[in-house]
């Protein structure tokens, strides 16, 4: 049975979206790759993540993984120093080119410092409204309803997945976990079915004493299941500019495998032909290794 992996990109910001988004594009159409791009499609509010600060580990993965580097002294003055760019007004045009290449859209957020760093705190009016402006700039752009979502920074709770089944997502990817499942939350069952990713971010790797960039490749070709889909969450800004080459070197590597690449809405689609099978468990917030903060993950 070949390997079967989805590539999810999470764009946060508008460089992201401006620079890094057509290099990841060129890169998949390169190696036959589907891939799946979710947006922000609202203000840009990077800047404001300087409140992070506070979170455990935190300073220290953005001292390994060279955060000014990456994303740019101006991304990272958004919405502070600088007015915060609207996404999706300034990039209208590179997220229809990506829809017309073929690949999969959804939405990332509207917010993407609103939604990761304070959903937690919103009443489920105030979720409702976050999204509502995400899909109503979605349709705007690409003109019909978005099909899917995943949440930024993997933030997920029992309202927004509300107001996911209210939208009538084909699927959702707000989690970290193993397999596809539906998300349970204090004894309510979601109807929204949710892919999560299976494998680790380039950032939680990157500057690991353990992860050297030489030995990242063979690290994820090791993790690959065949026994059930693998899912990779990647970011325009990281391995579409700062850490492009070596993620050329992991599709190269996958390509030499004999990887099968896979969309995201095609395997939901498989899935919930069979919708009796998929199995129901539960989401909590948890630590996941290389992260700072807590993100939503499926419970085993």
């Amino acid at each position: 049975m070949p390997i079967r992996l989805a590539l999810k990109v999470d764009v946060d910001t508008d460089r992201g979206t401006r620079l890094g988004v057509p290099n990841l594009a060129a890169d998949f159409r390169e190696f036959h790759a589907q891939a799946c791009f979710l947006f922000s499609l609202g203000p840009d509010n990077t800047g404001k993540a300087i409140s992070r600060v506070f979170r455990p580990g935190f300073l220290k993965k953005v001292g390994r993984t060279s955060v000014v580097q990456l994303y740019g002294v101006r991304t990272l003055l958004n919405g502070t120093l600088l007015p915060a760019p609207h996404i999706g007004r300034r990039n209208e045009h590179a997220m229809q080119f990506v829809r017309d290449a073929g690949f999969e859209v959804g939405i990332h957020c509207h917010d993407h410092y609103r939604w990761q760093d304070h959903l937690h705190g919103m009443s489920l009016e105030e979720i409702r409204a976050e999204f509502a402006a995400a899909r109503a700039e979605f349709k705007r752009i690409f003109g019909v309803e978005a099909p899917t979502a995943g949440a930024a920074g993997w933030q997920s709770n029992a309202r927004s997945r509300q107001i996911y089944d209210e939208a009538g997502l084909l699927y959702a990817s707000d989690t970290r976990g193993t397999s596809p499942f539906f998300p349970r939350i204090d004894g309510t069952v979601f109807k929204t079915l949710e892919i999560p990713s299976t494998l680790p971010t380039f950032d939680e790797l990157m500057g690991r004493p353990e992860f050297p960039d030489e030995k990242i490749v063979a690290h994820y070709l090791s993790l690959l299941r065949e026994d059930r889909p693998n899912v990779f969450t990647l970011h325009a800004e990281i391995e579409g500019m700062g850490k492009r080459a070596l993620f050329r070197d992991l599709l190269r590597a996958c390509a030499a495998r004999g990887v099968q690449f896979i969309r995201m809405d095609d395997l939901a689609r498989e899935l919930l032909a069979h919708r009796a099978a998929i199995p129901v468990c539960d989401q909590q917030l948890a630590a996941i290794d290389g992260r700072s903060g807590l993100v939503a993950t499926q419970v085993l």
